[in-house]
């Protein structure tokens, strides 16, 4: 048994270089978002070690740098991360029906859309120890590429750094184009996010709400309404339209 678990860890550092590559270089953008917020290199090192989602990541660094409350920070981060409980909840069916509870909430909390994808391609039943080797080789340079985001907009002239936090919007082009090829669904709905962002942005009243609670409510909306009119069919009906 110490076998099988030791050849998983291995297997997870090793699956996990690709990983860790993409997550340094986006990282590296997000310390450099962490930095304009007002963030040290420590406290924004200790982030991205306790919050492994970049897209929450980014919009709790905005709420920082709007001084909003609390309650905001709490809420734009649950909502936009609620996706990372549904792939908890997926990627525990996977596990051995013995594995504790322990090993269960540690796999949960290091859910990422990278390490979600590669542990659900394991054949059979889904060892945890592969996914430790997962998140501890691709998070550690998450957080690396954080801290030296920030040690490095420390150094650089303002206007560097200002231009260097627009490879922060290459990542979520990045995310978001793909599906948006390949699902006619996906891009009317980023296409309709934009348009109600701008206007979230110039309307007399709702321009004066904080960043995060206007991603809060945008979020909300256009997440429901695509959930309403395009729901996603089940495998099982799948199954019975074949």
């Amino acid at each position: 048994m110490k076998e099988q678990n030791r050849y998983w860890f291995k297997k997870g550092l090793k699956d996990g270089v690709p990983i860790a590559a993409g997550y340094f270089a986006v990282s590296f953008a997000l310390g450099i978002t962490a930095k304009n917020a007002g963030l040290t290199a420590f406290q924004a090192t200790l982030a991205s070690l306790l919050c492994n989602a970049s897209a929450g990541e980014y919009a709790g660094f905005a709420v920082i740098a709007e001084n909003a409350s609390y309650v905001t920070m709490a809420l734009v981060t649950a909502i936009i991360s609620a996706r990372y409980m549904l792939m908890s909840i997926a990627l525990s069916q996977k596990l051995p029906q013995q594995v504790g509870l322990g090993h269960r909430l540690l796999v949960g909390f290091w859910i990422t859309d990278e390490i979600f994808g590669a542990s659900s391609t394991v054949p059979g039943k889904l060892n945890p120890r592969y996914n430790y080797g997962l998140a501890i080789c691709s998070l550690t340079f998450w957080a690396l590429g954080t801290c030296l985001g920030v040690v490095v907009g420390n150094i650089l002239p303002g206007n560097i750094v200002n231009a260097l936090s627009v490879l922060l919007y290459g990542m979520f082009l990045a995310i978001i184009m793909p599906e948006s090829r390949k699902n006619k669904v996906v891009l009317g709905l980023v296409i309709i996010s934009m348009l109600m962002s701008l206007a979230f942005a110039y309307l007399p009243w709702i321009k004066t709400l904080s960043e995060g609670t206007r991603i809060i409510i945008l979020t909300v909306l256009i997440a429901g309404a695509g959930a309403i009119f395009f729901p996603i069919p089940d495998e099982d009906e799948k199954v019975e339209d074949n």
